[in-house]
């Protein structure tokens, strides 16, 4: 076991993906010392379909990495054609709250785009460090984290503030102890894969009884190809087909046969990914000297494509709320319960929206239901787009 590596910063964010890198990036923008830890390489992949909501590149655009993004070779997606009912609409994405495209760039690239950013901005990232657990004072206070580094060393961080990005199965929420306060199941499942060949001329969505699939052009002009079905259908598909692909395509096949027909002229470049099991639930958000954001805080099914969004808005949030608390404008449960109250308030109708759409009604009541949905998102990009920018005066030109 080598020597005890130790530190001591403002705030130790576990987890440097979307949630965790966006939040350090806006704090590190205001002037606090934050050092980001994750397990894993940031150039390598996650589960996740990707896809940006306007909500999330809103973000992005108001954080000054939009351009960053597109630059990586992520198609701007200004179309968005809906097959349903036997019939195909296609419409351009409006020029709303200062973008007119969405996009959905590989995890890999957005991942690390966002570290890169917080870095720049002066939060130290710290790669290969697996979190042991999050020390707590005899108050029962989050002082820091303990963890060990990729040759067996020691990590110890000192921290007024520990934050939680480290997703579904975030250790820091059981270290802390962060209990779910609204816990709705978890009854969907979502699979994808990529492919490369054809031409990928916008986002698209399918829909089907018991199923609804769609297309996500991506870098390297691949496409994202996913579908969600219930659970159960998955589970028994999977044990039909004997194999994950071959699962896949027959979801697919059944969600979207004309798709299914259209991919055979194309070549699949990736094993199927997903989840069979996605869950819906909400966990208190904070505790003394602790918060979560991301998934390790809210998730619910990938079947709304809300997930990147989520996190980038609770980042907006949190970073915010932390930065009072750290300068001291506002004490620290005031500051955080208003993080929390603002985030619950904020999720409620998209979580609510999520939960009907993953029972699959019948097709009509589907396509109501992402209507409603669609204008709930543009609600939600249009609060944030009205708000004061965390950290702006940083993005002004020297």
């Amino acid at each position: 076991m080598s020597t005890t590596r130790r530190a001591r910063h403002d705030v130790v964010v576990v987890g440097a993906r979307v949630a965790g890198a966006a939040t350090a990036m806006l704090l590190a923008r205001q002037g606090h010392d934050v050092v980001m830890v994750d397990r894993a390489d940031l150039r390598s992949d996650t589960i996740s379909t990707h896809q940006i909501a306007r909500t999330g590149v809103v973000a992005l655009r108001r954080w000054g990495v939009l351009d960053e993004v597109l630059a990586s070779g992520a198609p701007a997606l200004r179309q968005v054609t809906f097959h349903a009912e036997g019939r195909s609409t296609t419409r351009s994405v409006k020029d709303r709250f200062g973008v007119d495209h969405l996009v959905a760039p590989r995890r890999y690239v957005l991942d690390s785009i966002l570290a890169e950013a917080a870095v720049r901005a002066g939060a130290t990232l710290r790669m290969g460090v697996t979190l042991d657990g999050v020390r707590l004072d005899d108050t029962g206070r989050a002082t820091g984290l303990h963890g060990h580094d990729r040759n067996g060393g020691l990590v110890e961080i000192d921290s007024r503030f520990v934050i939680g990005a480290d997703g579904v199965y975030s250790r820091v929420a059981r270290s802390v102890g962060a209990e779910v306060i609204d816990d709705r199941g978890a009854g969907g499942a979502t699979q994808y894969a990529y492919f490369a060949g054809l031409p990928w001329p916008g986002l698209e969505l399918f829909t089907e009884d018991r199923g609804f699939a769609g297309v996500l052009p991506t870098n390297d002009a691949e496409a994202c190809i996913w579908v969600c079905t219930p659970e159960a259908d998955a589970r028994a598909a999977r044990r039909s087909a004997g194999s994950a692909g071959a699962a896949f395509a027959a979801q697919l096949h059944r969600a979207a046969p004309a798709l299914a027909q259209r991919l055979q002229a194309a070549r699949r470049t990736s094993p199927v990914s997903g989840m069979l099991r996605t869950p819906n639930y909400l966990r208190r958000a904070f505790g003394a000297g602790w918060a979560l954001v991301g998934d390790a805080g809210f998730h619910r099914d990938p079947v709304s494509a809300h997930g990147i969004s989520d996190a980038f808005r609770d980042a907006e949030l949190l970073a915010v709320a932390l930065d009072h608390a750290l300068r001291g404008d506002t004490d620290e449960v005031t500051a955080l319960a208003g993080y929390q109250s603002r985030r619950d308030l904020t999720l409620q109708e998209i979580f609510d929206l999520t939960c009907a759409l993953v029972t699959y009604p019948p097709v009509p009541e589907f396509v109501e239901l992402m209507r409603q949905l669609g204008r709930a998102i543009d609600t939600e990009a249009a609060t944030l787009a009205a708000q004061p920018v965390p950290g702006e005066r940083d993005l002004a030109p020297a």
